[in-house]
C-alpha cells in the first residue's frame, strides 16, 4: 500500500491530495482564495500571501487521520509544461513539498498545473490505462487561464508529451464568464452561480464560433453580452448566450480536431468543463467529476505514483 501526496497552489484554489494506490481512492482538500467582491481576480503577491496562510489549514484537514509515511509527493510547479511558463502562486506549494520531502527524506515529483488537470480527469474518468497503455488522446483544459485543446501522447520520462493544437487567441473561457458574472453582480469565481442563472434562460441561443482554424476566439462574447446588459435583457438570458457561446466554440474545436486526428479518445477537464451546461452539448469524449475537474491537486499526487510506477 502507498500513499502519495499532491499539492497545487493555483491562481484561484489551494489544494492537496492523498492518494491511495492499492484502493485508487483519493482523498482531497480545497479553499478558494478570497475575492473582493466585484473584483474580476487577484495580484500574484495577493495569492502568494493568501496560499501561505491556507496550506496549513487545508494540510491539517487532509492529514487529520493520517498515520504511517508518504510513498512520494507530487507538486504542480508551473502553469504549463513548456520552457518558460511561471506563476509565482505556484512557489507556495512548490516550498511546502520540499519540505515536507526534506523530513519524509521524499524528493518530491514536479509537475505542471495543466498536466495535473489531464491526470486528474484521466482519474476521475476510469481512463488511466490510456496512460498505462501508451494510447494517444486529445485533452481540452478550459479555464479562466487556458482554452487549450492538447494532443497528448503518454511518454516515459514527462508521462504525458503535450502538443498545444488549438487555443483561445483573446479571451479564455473562464475570463468571458466571470468577467460576465462581475457584470451581473455575481461573486467571483462566477462559474457556478452563472450556470445556475443559464439554467434559467427563456432562450434558446444558436451561435455560430468565431474561428481561425482550430484556434477560436471569444472576446466578442463578452461584448455580446455587455450590450444585452445594457439593452436591458435579463440576467438569465445574459447567462444563457455566454455559455452556449462558449459551447459553441468548445464545439467546434472538437469537431475540427476529430475530422483531422481521428476518433481519438477526447478528455475533457478544467473549471469551465464542469458546467453541465457545455459538457451536455458536446456528444462524444470523457468528463471529469466536477472536483476532478475545477483545480485540484489529485493530479499531481498522480503523477507521482505513475512516476514511481506505482499505478
Amino acid at each position: 500500500m502507498s500513499k502519495i501526496l499532491g499539492i497545487d497552489t493555483s491562481n484561484y484554489t489551494t489544494s492537496a491530495a492523498i492518494l491511495d494506490t492499492a484502493r485508487m481512492e483519493i482523498k482531497q482538500s480545497k479553499m478558494l482564495l478570497p475575492v473582493k467582491h466585484g473584483e474580476k481576480g487577484l495580484r500574484q503577491s495577493d495569492a502568494v500571501f493568501h496560499h501561505t496562510k491556507q496550506i496549513p489549514l487545508v494540510l491539517k484537514d487532509l492529514l487529520s487521520d493520517f498515520s504511517g509515511e508518504l510513498d512520494g509527493i507530487g507538486v504542480s510547479v508551473k502553469p504549463r509544461p513548456v520552457s518558460g511558463s511561471y506563476m509565482p502562486c505556484f512557489l507556495t506549494g512548490q516550498a511546502v513539498a520540499e519540505s515536507i520531502g526534506l523530513v519524509q527524506n521524499i524528493r518530491p515529483d514536479f509537475t505542471s498545473h495543466q498536466t495535473g488537470h489531464i491526470l486528474a480527469a484521466l482519474y476521475s474518468c476510469g481512463k488511466l490505462d490510456l496512460i498505462i497503455n501508451k494510447i494517444p488522446f486529445i485533452a481540452f483544459h478550459v479555464s479562466g487561464g487556458t482554452t487549450d485543446m492538447l494532443l497528448c501522447r503518454p511518454d516515459e520520462k514527462e508521462i504525458l508529451n503535450i502538443e498545444l493544437i488549438g487555443t483561445a487567441l483573446d479571451l479564455n473561457a473562464g475570463q468571458v464568464i466571470d468577467r460576465t458574472g462581475v457584470m451581473l453582480g455575481l461573486g467571483f469565481p462566477c462559474g457556478e452561480e452563472l450556470e445556475k442563472l443559464a439554467e434559467k434562460s427563456s432562450v434558446a441561443y444558436k451561435v455560430k464560433p468565431t474561428m481561425k482554424g482550430m484556434n477560436c476566439c471569444l472576446s466578442g462574447i463578452e461584448n455580446q453580452c455587455r450590450k444585452l446588459y445594457e439593452a436591458g435583457e435579463s440576467s438569465e438570458n445574459i447567462a444563457g448566450f455566454c455559455i452556449a457561446s462558449i459551447s459553441a466554440a468548445i464545439y467546434k474545436m472538437t469537431v475540427l480536431a476529430a475530422d483531422k486526428y481521428g476518433e481519438m479518445p477526447f478528455i475533457y477537464a478544467g473549471g469551465v468543463m464542469s458546467n453541465k451546461i457545455i459538457s451536455g452539448n458536446l456528444k462524444r469524449g470523457y468528463f471529469a467529476e466536477p472536483d476532478f475537474s475545477k483545480d485540484n491537486a489529485a493530479g499531481a499526487a498522480v503523477f507521482s505514483a505513475v512516476r514511481k510506477g506505482l499505478i
